[in-house]
Protein backbone atom coordinates (compact mmCIF):
# COMPACT_ATOMS: atom_id res chain seq x y z
CA UNK A 1 0.00 0.00 0.00
CA UNK A 2 1.64 3.29 -1.23
CA UNK A 3 2.55 5.89 1.82
CA UNK A 4 1.30 9.17 1.45
CA UNK A 5 1.93 12.37 2.82
CA UNK A 6 -0.16 15.01 3.13
CA UNK A 7 1.24 18.74 4.02
CA UNK A 8 -0.75 21.97 4.72
CA UNK A 9 -4.00 22.96 6.58
CA UNK A 10 -7.12 24.54 6.46
CA UNK A 11 -10.66 23.38 5.02
CA UNK A 12 -8.85 22.47 1.77
CA UNK A 13 -6.71 19.91 2.92
CA UNK A 14 -9.56 18.47 4.69
CA UNK A 15 -11.97 18.14 2.04
CA UNK A 16 -9.42 16.22 -0.51
CA UNK A 17 -8.74 14.15 2.70
CA UNK A 18 -12.11 13.16 2.71
CA UNK A 19 -12.03 11.46 -0.64
CA UNK A 20 -8.21 10.60 -0.39
CA UNK A 21 -9.49 8.25 2.67
CA UNK A 22 -11.54 6.18 0.39
CA UNK A 23 -8.28 5.19 -1.54
CA UNK A 24 -6.20 2.21 -0.97
CA UNK A 25 -3.22 4.21 0.52
CA UNK A 26 -1.36 4.94 3.79
CA UNK A 27 -2.26 8.20 4.64
CA UNK A 28 -0.26 10.50 7.19
CA UNK A 29 -1.30 14.26 7.25
CA UNK A 30 1.66 16.99 8.50
CA UNK A 31 -0.61 19.77 9.87
CA UNK A 32 0.21 23.66 9.99
CA UNK A 33 0.16 24.88 14.02
CA UNK A 34 0.52 28.57 13.09
CA UNK A 35 -3.07 29.63 13.69
CA UNK A 36 -3.29 32.57 16.01
CA UNK A 37 -6.76 33.45 15.25
CA UNK A 38 -10.16 32.51 17.04
CA UNK A 39 -10.50 30.03 19.15
CA UNK A 40 -6.56 28.05 18.27
CA UNK A 41 -5.13 31.51 19.13
CA UNK A 42 -6.93 31.95 22.58
CA UNK A 43 -6.33 27.98 23.14
CA UNK A 44 -2.62 28.67 21.93
CA UNK A 45 -1.79 31.74 24.25
CA UNK A 46 -3.79 30.67 27.28
CA UNK A 47 -3.09 26.77 27.31
CA UNK A 48 0.55 26.86 25.83
CA UNK A 49 -0.62 24.37 23.12
CA UNK A 50 0.09 24.29 19.26
CA UNK A 51 -2.74 25.51 17.61
CA UNK A 52 -5.75 22.92 17.36
CA UNK A 53 -7.94 24.21 14.73
CA UNK A 54 -6.60 22.59 11.37
CA UNK A 55 -5.33 19.67 13.43
CA UNK A 56 -9.07 19.31 14.85
CA UNK A 57 -10.90 19.93 11.04
CA UNK A 58 -7.79 17.48 9.61
CA UNK A 59 -8.95 14.66 12.12
CA UNK A 60 -12.62 15.16 11.36
CA UNK A 61 -12.35 14.45 7.81
CA UNK A 62 -10.28 11.20 8.21
CA UNK A 63 -12.39 9.32 10.62
CA UNK A 64 -14.71 6.76 10.48
CA UNK A 65 -17.08 8.65 13.16
CA UNK A 66 -20.83 8.61 13.46
CA UNK A 67 -22.12 12.11 11.85
CA UNK A 68 -23.67 13.06 14.79
CA UNK A 69 -20.22 12.85 16.91
CA UNK A 70 -18.11 14.76 13.83
CA UNK A 71 -20.87 17.83 14.16
CA UNK A 72 -20.12 17.52 18.01
CA UNK A 73 -16.67 18.10 17.58
CA UNK A 74 -17.18 20.95 15.23
CA UNK A 75 -19.69 22.53 17.23
CA UNK A 76 -18.72 26.03 17.91
CA UNK A 77 -20.03 27.81 21.29
CA UNK A 78 -22.64 30.87 20.70
CA UNK A 79 -22.76 32.16 24.26
CA UNK A 80 -21.44 31.62 27.48
CA UNK A 81 -18.75 33.16 29.53
CA UNK A 82 -15.68 31.82 28.26
CA UNK A 83 -16.69 29.22 25.88
CA UNK A 84 -18.45 32.16 22.92
CA UNK A 85 -16.33 31.09 20.23
CA UNK A 86 -14.67 27.72 21.07
CA UNK A 87 -15.14 24.95 19.45
CA UNK A 88 -15.74 21.58 21.21
CA UNK A 89 -13.31 19.55 19.12
CA UNK A 90 -10.30 22.24 20.25
CA UNK A 91 -11.53 22.13 23.83
CA UNK A 92 -11.06 18.35 23.57
CA UNK A 93 -7.78 18.50 22.24
CA UNK A 94 -6.44 20.81 24.91
CA UNK A 95 -7.96 18.38 27.40
CA UNK A 96 -6.47 15.58 25.91
CA UNK A 97 -3.22 17.37 26.03
CA UNK A 98 -3.60 17.95 29.87
CA UNK A 99 -4.48 13.88 30.41
CA UNK A 100 -1.64 12.27 28.43
CA UNK A 101 0.83 15.48 29.29
CA UNK A 102 1.50 16.14 25.72
CA UNK A 103 -0.48 17.50 22.73
CA UNK A 104 0.89 14.92 19.70
CA UNK A 105 0.09 11.90 22.00
CA UNK A 106 -3.51 13.65 23.25
CA UNK A 107 -4.44 13.93 19.30
CA UNK A 108 -2.86 10.16 18.50
CA UNK A 109 -5.31 8.84 21.61
CA UNK A 110 -7.90 11.13 20.48
CA UNK A 111 -7.30 9.81 16.79
CA UNK A 112 -8.09 5.82 18.21
CA UNK A 113 -11.63 7.28 19.68
CA UNK A 114 -12.27 8.77 16.12
CA UNK A 115 -10.98 5.80 13.97
CA UNK A 116 -9.39 8.19 11.91
CA UNK A 117 -7.88 6.71 8.80
CA UNK A 118 -4.28 7.12 8.99
CA UNK A 119 -1.99 9.51 11.04
CA UNK A 120 -2.52 13.06 11.65
CA UNK A 121 0.85 14.66 13.06
CA UNK A 122 1.72 18.54 13.60
CA UNK A 123 4.46 19.38 11.90
CA UNK A 124 6.07 20.98 15.58
CA UNK A 125 4.92 20.30 19.07
CA UNK A 126 6.70 23.89 19.77
CA UNK A 127 4.34 27.04 19.85
CA UNK A 128 5.24 29.29 16.83
CA UNK A 129 4.40 32.24 15.38
CA UNK A 130 3.89 32.95 11.61
CA UNK A 131 5.14 36.60 10.08
CA UNK A 132 5.31 38.22 6.97
CA UNK A 133 7.85 40.70 5.40
CA UNK A 134 5.83 42.58 2.83
CA UNK A 135 7.21 44.24 -0.19
CA UNK A 136 7.30 47.45 1.70
CA UNK A 137 9.83 46.03 4.00
CA UNK A 138 7.06 45.92 7.16
CA UNK A 139 6.92 42.83 9.43
CA UNK A 140 3.31 41.54 9.89
CA UNK A 141 3.22 39.56 13.11
CA UNK A 142 0.45 36.23 13.48
CA UNK A 143 -1.26 33.91 10.76
CA UNK A 144 -4.22 35.84 10.92
CA UNK A 145 -3.10 39.27 10.70
CA UNK A 146 -1.23 38.76 7.63
CA UNK A 147 -4.52 38.66 4.77
CA UNK A 148 -5.42 41.74 6.62
CA UNK A 149 -2.14 43.94 6.09
CA UNK A 150 -3.84 44.60 2.60
CA UNK A 151 0.16 44.35 0.66
CA UNK A 152 2.03 41.90 -1.20
CA UNK A 153 3.67 39.38 0.72
CA UNK A 154 7.52 38.87 0.18
CA UNK A 155 7.94 36.43 2.18
CA UNK A 156 6.98 34.53 5.15
CA UNK A 157 9.27 33.34 8.24
CA UNK A 158 8.61 31.97 11.51
CA UNK A 159 9.29 32.56 15.64
CA UNK A 160 11.58 30.66 16.32
CA UNK A 161 13.45 30.39 13.96
CA UNK A 162 14.68 26.79 15.29
CA UNK A 163 11.59 25.47 15.85
CA UNK A 164 11.75 22.00 16.35
CA UNK A 165 10.33 19.19 13.97
CA UNK A 166 8.27 16.63 14.64
CA UNK A 167 10.20 13.67 14.61
CA UNK A 168 7.62 11.34 13.49
CA UNK A 169 6.57 13.78 10.87
CA UNK A 170 10.51 13.64 9.30
CA UNK A 171 10.05 10.20 9.32
CA UNK A 172 6.80 9.93 7.78
CA UNK A 173 8.28 12.18 4.68
CA UNK A 174 11.32 9.96 4.44
CA UNK A 175 9.38 7.01 4.05
CA UNK A 176 6.55 8.37 1.95
CA UNK A 177 5.59 7.35 -1.60
CA UNK A 178 4.10 10.16 -2.80
CA UNK A 179 3.90 13.66 -1.15
CA UNK A 180 1.35 16.19 -1.24
CA UNK A 181 1.20 20.10 -1.19
CA UNK A 182 -1.88 21.31 -0.87
CA UNK A 183 -4.37 22.61 -1.03
CA UNK A 184 -4.78 26.23 1.20
CA UNK A 185 -3.69 29.08 1.75
CA UNK A 186 -0.23 29.35 -0.15
CA UNK A 187 1.14 31.46 2.51
CA UNK A 188 -0.53 30.31 5.73
CA UNK A 189 -1.28 26.96 5.68
CA UNK A 190 1.09 25.32 3.59
CA UNK A 191 4.01 27.43 3.16
CA UNK A 192 4.41 27.23 7.00
CA UNK A 193 4.98 23.50 7.51
CA UNK A 194 7.82 24.15 5.18
CA UNK A 195 9.59 26.76 7.36
CA UNK A 196 9.90 24.41 10.10
CA UNK A 197 13.58 23.18 10.31
CA UNK A 198 14.02 19.94 8.72
CA UNK A 199 10.70 19.76 7.16
CA UNK A 200 11.85 21.43 3.66
CA UNK A 201 14.87 19.50 3.46
CA UNK A 202 13.10 15.94 4.25
CA UNK A 203 11.20 16.59 1.28
CA UNK A 204 13.50 17.91 -1.21
CA UNK A 205 15.47 14.49 -0.28
CA UNK A 206 12.94 11.92 -0.83
CA UNK A 207 12.31 10.09 -3.79
CA UNK A 208 8.98 10.26 -3.47
CA UNK A 209 6.38 11.87 -6.18
CA UNK A 210 5.32 15.37 -5.10
CA UNK A 211 2.67 16.69 -5.91
CA UNK A 212 1.07 20.65 -5.43
CA UNK A 213 -2.47 20.79 -5.47
CA UNK A 214 -3.54 24.62 -6.16
CA UNK A 215 -6.24 26.48 -4.87
CA UNK A 216 -9.03 27.46 -6.98
CA UNK A 217 -9.34 30.87 -6.46
CA UNK A 218 -6.82 33.56 -5.27
CA UNK A 219 -6.94 34.60 -1.31
CA UNK A 220 -7.54 38.69 -1.37
CA UNK A 221 -4.61 40.05 0.87
CA UNK A 222 -2.41 36.45 0.49
CA UNK A 223 -2.50 35.79 -3.36
CA UNK A 224 -3.96 38.76 -5.42
CA UNK A 225 -2.98 38.23 -9.22
CA UNK A 226 -1.17 34.64 -8.27
CA UNK A 227 -1.01 32.08 -11.42
CA UNK A 228 -0.61 28.85 -10.38
CA UNK A 229 2.75 29.32 -10.93
CA UNK A 230 3.32 31.98 -8.80
CA UNK A 231 2.18 29.85 -6.57
CA UNK A 232 4.59 27.08 -7.20
CA UNK A 233 7.28 29.38 -7.15
CA UNK A 234 6.74 30.85 -3.50
CA UNK A 235 6.58 27.58 -2.45
CA UNK A 236 9.97 26.60 -3.50
CA UNK A 237 11.32 29.64 -2.67
CA UNK A 238 10.33 28.93 0.79
CA UNK A 239 11.87 25.55 0.62
CA UNK A 240 15.26 27.68 -0.59
CA UNK A 241 14.80 27.27 -4.04
CA UNK A 242 15.28 24.14 -4.68
CA UNK A 243 12.72 21.94 -6.98
CA UNK A 244 10.38 20.47 -4.66
CA UNK A 245 7.52 19.55 -6.63
CA UNK A 246 6.92 17.28 -9.88
CA UNK A 247 3.10 17.73 -10.15
CA UNK A 248 0.72 20.64 -9.95
CA UNK A 249 -3.22 20.21 -10.21
CA UNK A 250 -5.27 22.83 -11.54
CA UNK A 251 -9.20 23.39 -12.14
CA UNK A 252 -10.42 23.88 -14.92
CA UNK A 253 -13.68 24.06 -14.46
CA UNK A 254 -16.39 26.79 -16.15
CA UNK A 255 -17.02 28.41 -12.97
CA UNK A 256 -21.08 30.25 -12.77
CA UNK A 257 -21.38 34.22 -13.12
CA UNK A 258 -23.08 34.53 -9.91
CA UNK A 259 -20.54 32.28 -8.68
CA UNK A 260 -17.87 34.76 -9.56
CA UNK A 261 -19.27 37.93 -8.90
CA UNK A 262 -20.04 36.62 -5.23
CA UNK A 263 -16.15 35.96 -4.54
CA UNK A 264 -15.32 39.25 -7.13
CA UNK A 265 -17.11 41.15 -4.36
CA UNK A 266 -14.14 39.81 -1.30
CA UNK A 267 -11.33 40.45 -4.26
CA UNK A 268 -11.22 37.15 -5.13
CA UNK A 269 -10.89 35.72 -8.85
CA UNK A 270 -10.08 32.26 -10.22
CA UNK A 271 -6.82 31.27 -10.09
CA UNK A 272 -5.08 31.17 -14.08
CA UNK A 273 -3.57 27.40 -14.19
CA UNK A 274 -0.18 28.86 -16.05
CA UNK A 275 0.08 25.40 -17.96
CA UNK A 276 2.82 26.84 -20.27
CA UNK A 277 5.05 28.22 -17.43
CA UNK A 278 4.77 25.42 -15.28
CA UNK A 279 5.58 23.19 -18.23
CA UNK A 280 8.37 24.93 -19.48
CA UNK A 281 9.97 24.59 -15.62
CA UNK A 282 9.69 20.83 -16.10
CA UNK A 283 6.41 19.88 -14.06
CA UNK A 284 3.56 18.13 -15.18
CA UNK A 285 0.19 19.43 -15.44
CA UNK A 286 -2.82 17.88 -14.37
CA UNK A 287 -5.53 19.98 -15.15
CA UNK A 288 -9.18 18.72 -14.83
CA UNK A 289 -12.84 19.68 -13.59
CA UNK A 290 -11.88 19.96 -10.12
CA UNK A 291 -14.72 21.42 -8.19
CA UNK A 292 -18.46 21.57 -7.05
CA UNK A 293 -20.21 24.93 -7.35
CA UNK A 294 -22.89 26.28 -4.79
CA UNK A 295 -22.78 29.18 -2.72
CA UNK A 296 -19.12 29.18 -2.48
CA UNK A 297 -16.23 26.68 -4.31
CA UNK A 298 -15.08 23.52 -3.14
CA UNK A 299 -12.81 20.73 -4.51
CA UNK A 300 -14.85 17.64 -5.69
CA UNK A 301 -13.53 15.68 -2.97
CA UNK A 302 -13.86 12.24 -5.12
CA UNK A 303 -12.93 13.58 -8.74
CA UNK A 304 -9.66 15.39 -7.08
CA UNK A 305 -8.74 11.98 -4.94
CA UNK A 306 -9.08 9.66 -8.59
CA UNK A 307 -6.70 12.10 -10.10
CA UNK A 308 -4.06 12.48 -7.38
CA UNK A 309 -4.75 8.21 -6.70
CA UNK A 310 -4.24 7.74 -10.43
CA UNK A 311 -0.66 9.90 -10.48
CA UNK A 312 0.44 8.41 -7.56
CA UNK A 313 -0.11 4.72 -9.41
CA UNK A 314 1.64 5.83 -12.13
CA UNK A 315 3.70 8.80 -12.08
CA UNK A 316 4.75 9.81 -15.46
CA UNK A 317 8.20 9.72 -17.24
CA UNK A 318 11.08 10.70 -15.58
CA UNK A 319 8.90 10.37 -12.35
CA UNK A 320 9.42 7.86 -9.17
CA UNK A 321 6.90 4.92 -10.60
CA UNK A 322 5.49 3.40 -7.53
CA UNK A 323 3.62 0.41 -9.01
CA UNK A 324 7.34 -0.79 -9.94
CA UNK A 325 8.22 -0.31 -6.15
CA UNK A 326 11.15 0.99 -4.23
Amino acid sequence: MPKVVVIGGGTGLSTMLRGLKEKPIDITAIVTVADDGGSSGILRSEMDVPAPGDIRNVMIALADAEPILSKVLQHRFQSGNGLAGHSLGNLILVAMKEITGDFVTGVKELSKVLAVRGRVLPSSADQIVLKAEMEDGTIVSGESKIPQAGKRIRRVFLEPPDAEPLGEALEAIEAADAIILGPGSLYTSIIPNLLVPGVAEAVIASPALKIYVCNVMTQPGETDGYTAYDHLAAIEAHAGGARIVDAVVVNESEIPREVLRRYAEQGAVPVEPDRERIEAAGRTVVADRLVKTSRYLRHDAKRLSDRIHGLILGGRPGLHRLSEGR
